[in-house]
């Protein structure tokens, strides 16, 4: 600890989103930082997601439309969302404790609690773009599109609600020939849309790396290995590794993605995490892609990348090491190819699946478990989007050890 009793460096276990922006505002706050990761930079859920940075679509998934949604979704193979038949315990609690609160009084509490994070999303974005994060944002709208005015009027009550709950949205409903101005790729099906202003989009590897560099450049210290344990004494924090490997600090932040109930249970933390894991392939497209392309109704994200298109898609709920599943690709391909044209659909590339963690109550982990010990992390879909601001908040809360009020709804022990 410094002379005045706050910190003077910090152990963050987890290199994605979330970690190294809790690394970099805590530098900025003038800490020490050592990074751990078990493999590296952006080795989760970062690297293969749809690259959105859209505060406007961070809805909460515990709609109550959800809950039926999934009960259907349990007999077809090829639904977006996918929840295997498996005799795992801890899965069936956590889903048990996902129905209860697909209520609309938690899912309005989840949407006014995630506010200040999506209030402040680009905003935190722009701090780091400024300051010597080397990386592109690109400044597009989102475009919804459907096959029939009738399936856009549920995203339009979406939003509506959205706002009723203190989250307003800019968007602009859009008829066939508007939608084939932003979405040159529609197929003849798809026939409205919805555009939501104001978002972002971006490469989310090359700038998860390019925030690392960031971090490494301000004299962080970056270690490999897999955190075994936290341990708080003798006036310091203990990041234990398996194999013997350890770092040291006056501070540690658990930001361990979808692994992070392992590390976070023996600290009072009985909200589980889980993987929502998600797919993603790149393919050539014969047309231009403006901007980001979103198909509700087959849940899949699109986004320009590369000078091809990213695709990703799907909610599966499977352990975050399991190996990936093709069939998961494939049903995405199959279910985005008849509502987009002049998409090489055959010579898919990039291949990935990441573990997105999820909480089942719509709010992320975000706060102290000890005075020595915070946790970030369980942002589910939106960690990219998030997770700077949430870096941002963290690193006051553990400099100033006051809590700010944006944070509140986000602790750990509740």
């Amino acid at each position: 600890m410094g002379m005045d009793g706050g910190p003077r460096s910090a152990v963050v276990a987890g290199a994605g989103i979330v970690g190294l922006s809790a690394a970099w505002f805590l530098q900025e706050r003038g800490l020490e930082v050592t990074v751990v990761d078990r493999t590296g930079v952006a080795a989760g859920a970062s690297w293969g997601n749809a690259g959105w940075i859209a505060p406007g679509l961070a809805i909460p998934l515990n709609e109550p439309s959800v809950l039926r949604y999934g009960l259907r979704a349990m007999l077809n193979p090829a639904a977006p969302l996918r929840i295997p038949l498996t005799a795992d315990p801890a899965l069936w609690s956590f889903l048990a404790r996902f129905a209860l609160n697909c209520r609309w009084p938690s899912w309005t509490r989840a949407v006014q609690a995630n506010r200040p994070l999506n209030d402040e999303a680009i905003e935190a974005y722009q701090v780091l773009t400024a300051n010597g994060v080397v990386a592109p944002v690109a400044d597009a709208p989102i475009t919804a599109a459907f096959e029939t005015p009738r399936q856009a009027a549920g995203l339009l009550r979406e939003l509506r609600r959205m706002a009723d709950a203190g989250q307003p949205v800019e968007h602009v409903a859009l008829e066939a020939d508007a939608l084939r101005e932003y979405v040159p790729l529609a197929s003849r099906k798809l026939t409205a849309g919805v555009r939501i202003d104001g978002q972002r989009h971006l490469d989310p590897g090359g700038f998860v790396h390019a925030l690392a560099e960031s971090v490494r450049a301000r004299g962080a210290t970056f270690r490999t290995f897999e955190v075994a344990d936290v341990d708080a004494r003798d006036g310091e924090v203990v990041v234990h590794g398996r194999g013997g490997a350890e770092a040291k600090a006056d501070v540690a932040v658990m930001a361990t993605g979808a692994w992070l109930s392992r590390l976070a249970a023996r600290w009072g933390v009985r909200v589980p995490v889980r993987a929502g894991r998600g797919y993603s392939f790149t393919v050539p497209v014969d047309r231009p892609v403006p901007g980001p392309i979103y198909l509700p109704d087959a849940r899949v994200a699109c986004t320009p990348y590369r000078g091809a298109l990213r695709v990703a898609g799907t909610m599966e709920f499977r352990g975050p090491d399991d190996p990936a599943a093709p069939a998961r690709v494939a049903a995405i391909a199959a279910s985005a190819r008849p509502l987009l044209d002049g998409v090489r659909w055959d010579e898919r590339r990039d291949l990935w699946v990441g573990p997105r963690p999820v909480t089942p109550d719509g709010r992320p982990l975000i706060g102290a478990v000890h005075d020595r010990v915070y946790v970030a992390g369980g942002h589910g879909m939106w960690g990219l989007a998030q997770g700077p601001a949430t870096g941002r908040l963290l690193a006051e809360r553990i400099t100033t050890g006051k809590q700010p009020e944006a944070l509140r709804e986000f602790d750990p022990l509740r």
